[in-house]
């Protein structure tokens, strides 16, 4: 049996307590954006320092001014080649909690009509599961072969679903410690059920929040309503202006930086056979996409900024009729960023937005500057271990992975590279219809098990 083999093997034989790991891990309440449980994410840390030191890797909990990392370290067979693992072991908020099928935080194992089997749990695919994937394989090799392929370093964040505070201050204290010649990351998805995935491209994030305030309480609508500036107008005009006719945000400098999707690019994504109509159905909704013309929907997603309303509130809220015009009233926005789009540069054009349309007397207030910016990413599709990454992929699955694009953003990637200096390699194994940050979010036990196998595969291939 050859030194891989055996490691295959020692997985599946051993697939039965990985899910038993999982599952205790999965009733750990970990919700990092509730202070009420900033105990359980310490758990969920405690948990996995301890996991790590079971198996073999010098791991330990590392305090931060928020909640704790963990950090751990195991040296390989070739130590010419160093690799780091990046998790996070918070989860997000279950509400609404009247539309989960099952307790989310009583991991249920069903087996659907389609024959596969299915874990539903908060977490269950971010990030707990996924971060397993890798910590299992590892765990495989050095029950194998007392040691890993090549050193290997460990760090799990609790903060990630909560805006990640600690990670930068953290990744400059112990950038020497944490430097690898790269970054694996398991918090993305895979084409479909049967078609791995390396993601290679993500959009960068801007959010902002503006508070727009006119009278200095609300007012009665009829004693009032005319010459009185009601907030609410006034968000509406400032929203209405954020698009031209053709679906353009029409932010001064907005497009910036953003490159046209290269002829060969579009062909290969248009070789996936993902309809207009396909990514409409995802979302429960009929086509044409909303969004620029003269782009599908998967060019929109995967490679075109977007401005979005995430939320919008003033004004009487409760049952009934109330007739005021509200004081004061508010939206949060955020705007994903391609190419080499400048997040601080957005910001500034949309807070000028804002204020070039404040009637005399009215005035906006914005969220604090901290944080809410990152670029974008794209990754070299010809990087070496990219390619590793591929074959071991391909050797898996049977098929070669699709380079895919992310509509999404995962700040952590553009931290590794601006702090630590190196790249990532984001070899995820979640599904589109997993469900996360939603009520019932679940995750394949087949893709737990082959993302065990694919992490395997491409500790081997390292050396």
């Amino acid at each position: 049996m050859s030194r891989l083999n055996a490691v295959l093997r020692q997985i599946d034989d051993g697939l039965e307590a990985a899910m038993k790991r999982w599952f205790d891990l999965l009733r750990i309440p970990s919700i990092s954006a509730v202070p009420a449980h900033a105990g359980d994410c310490r758990a969920a840390a405690a948990f996995m320092a301890d996991l790590l030191n079971a198996i073999g890797v010098a791991a330990e909990v590392r305090e931060t001014a928020g909640l704790p990392m963990v950090v751990g370290h195991v040296a390989g067979h070739d130590r010419s080649r160093r690799v780091l693992f990046y998790g996070h072991y918070d989860v997000q908020p279950v509400d609404p909690l009247d539309e989960w099928k099952t307790d989310p935080f009583a991991p249920a194992l069903v087996t659907g009509d389609d024959g596969r089997a299915r874990v539903y749990a908060r977490g269950a695919a971010d990030d707990k599961g996924q971060l397993l994937t890798f910590i299992e394989a590892l765990a495989a090799h050095m029950a194998v072969h007392g040691r890993p392929p090549v050193d290997v370093v460990i760090l799990l964040e609790g903060e990630e679903e909560s805006g990640s505070p600690s990670l930068e201050p953290f990744l400059r204290a112990n950038a020497d410690e944490l430097r690898a010649d790269m970054a694996l990351i398991c918090d993305t998805n895979q084409w479909d059920a049967d078609t791995p995935a390396i993601t290679t491209r993500l959009r960068g994030l801007v959010h902002d929040e503006v508070t727009i305030k006119a009278a200095k309480a609300d007012l009665h609508s009829g004693l009032f309503g005319g010459p009185a500036h009601n907030p609410l107008h006034i968000i509406s005009h400032i929203i209405a202006d954020l698009w031209d006719d053709d679906g353009r945000v029409s932010l001064p400098g907005f497009y910036d930086g953003v490159p046209e999707l290269p002829e060969a690019l579009r062909t290969q994504w248009a070789a996936l056979d993902m309809t207009d109509e396909k990514v409409m159905a995802q979302m429960g909704m009929q086509p044409p996409p909303a969004g620029e013309r003269g782009y599908s929907a998967l060019e929109l997603n995967w490679a075109r900024p977007t401005a979005e309303i995430n939320g919008i509130g003033g004004g009487y809220q409760g049952p009934g009729a109330k007739t005021v015009i509200p004081a004061e009233a508010f939206f949060k926005i955020s705007f994903r960023l391609v190419g080499k789009q400048d997040p601080l540069k957005v910001r500034a054009a949309f807070r000028d937005h804002v204020r070039a349309r404040l009637p005399s007397g009215v005035t906006a207030s914005f969220a604090d500057d901290d944080g809410g910016a990152s670029a974008a990413i794209e990754v070299d599709e010809n990087a070496p271990l990219v390619r590793l990454a591929a074959r071991a992929l391909t050797d898996e699955w049977g098929k070669e992975p699709v380079m895919m694009g992310c509509g999404a953003s995962i700040p952590v990637v553009a931290s590794f590279r601006d702090i630590l200096g190196m790249d990532s390699l984001l070899m995820g194994f979640g599904l589109a219809d997993d469900a996360i940050h939603s009520p019932n979010e679940k995750y394949d036990v087949a893709c737990f098990h082959k993302g065990m196998r694919s992490w395997a595969r491409l500790l081997d291939a390292l050396t």
